[in-house]
């Protein structure tokens, strides 16, 4: 946390001197441009020069120098060196060999702690803590090393993850043993390449959701995440519908049910558009009347509510004109 709250202080002061007249050596073995230029940028205003390179091809790697070789020779010149390597563990053995201290920069698909910090910052920032948080890893979770950084520093705060991948980039099963290790609790669920996401259904209504939409009258493959943790309303539910998208009326109708729930559009695993439940105008056998006495708990015959107040989400019920509220309606069988 102290790195963190002089981050804070940096941020407001960056320009210092506080490195002048010491030397930066940042050695990228692999390509980069922002790590490369943050970690420039870092040096410059703090009072440092730097030397270095950004492509191993102009070291004299090509010419067969070895990495012990090349830190050893550097180190004569610098007094710390930031390096990225494609190699992974590669940090921690220039570590073990070199003078100066030396900062990794990524090492292949292992790990990559300073970015990791920026994202804790990042974290401590927008959420005001680092306890106790609901964290979505998505995409390239396999070889992405800032995932599996950002795992093993978050676990003094006692987060719960949440694993969103193709199988192809799922996270290895290193990271998920070590959360277990440490008691972190993880959920690994698989992305989808293209279909609908429904988030943030409260948890007692999942199921309605799923009779609404008649999601278990589909062929394709369906996930269904149930009393999820939820900052915003403790506990939800999640739907996943490959290879689906709902027209606006079939969305509409989980208002009925979860007015604030959230749909993600996913299109070749990205999500292209996100939408949100409107109360429609009319409900068809949708509702059932609360009335006993209504013609259509008497009759074999659909039920059709006219919505008299959207934002209370109050609708009336067209043959009796007795209102209900959404959200606490029966559902029609």
């Amino acid at each position: 946390m102290y790195l963190l709250e002089m981050a804070q202080e940096f941020e407001k002061h960056p320009n210092r001197e506080l490195l002048k007249g010491k030397v930066v050596a940042t050695l990228f073995f692999e390509p980069s441009t922002r790590t490369q230029l943050s970690f420039q940028t870092a040096a410059n205003r703090l009072g440092a020069r730097v030397i270095g390179f950004s492509d191993a091809k102009t070291s004299s790697t090509t010419k067969g120098e070895t990495l012990k070789d090349t830190i050893l020779m550097v180190s004569n010149y610098a007094d710390v060196i930031a390096m990225r390597h494609f190699i992974e563990g590669a940090a921690q053995y220039a570590s073990e060999v070199a003078p100066v201290p030396i900062v990794n920069a990524g090492d292949g698909a292992h790990m990559h702690p300073s970015q990791c910090l920026l994202d804790l910052y990042s974290i401590y920032k927008t959420q005001g803590t680092l306890e106790n948080l609901n964290i979505y890893l998505v995409g390239d979770l396999k070889y992405g090393r800032t995932v599996h950084s950002l795992i093993t520093a978050m676990r003094h705060f006692n987060p719960t993850f949440h694993f969103i991948a193709p199988k192809e980039l799922a996270m290895p099963e290193e990271y998920k043993l070590y959360c277990k290790e440490n008691n972190k609790s993880q959920l690994v669920v698989a992305a989808i390449e293209n279909g609908t996401v429904i988030d943030h259904i409260p948890a007692e209504k999942t199921y309605q959701v799923v009779n609404l939409l008649q999601l278990e009258k589909m062929e394709t493959p369906v996930t269904i995440g149930y009393n999820l943790p939820s900052k915003k309303i403790g506990k939800k539910g999640i739907i996943k519908v490959a290879n689906k998208y709902f027209t606006d009326e079939e969305i509409n109708r989980l208002s009925v049910v979860a007015p604030n729930i959230g749909l993600s559009i996913i299109k070749d695993y990205e999500i292209v558009e996100k939408k949100t439940v409107k109360t429609p105008d009319t409900l068809k056998g949708i509702v059932k009347c609360n009335n006993p006495k209504c013609i259509t708990n008497n009759e074999p015959m659909q039920t059709l509510f006219h919505t008299v107040d959207k934002v209370l989400g109050i609708v009336r019920c067209h043959y009796c004109d007795k209102e209900q509220q959404l959200g606490k309606v029966e559902l029609c069988k």
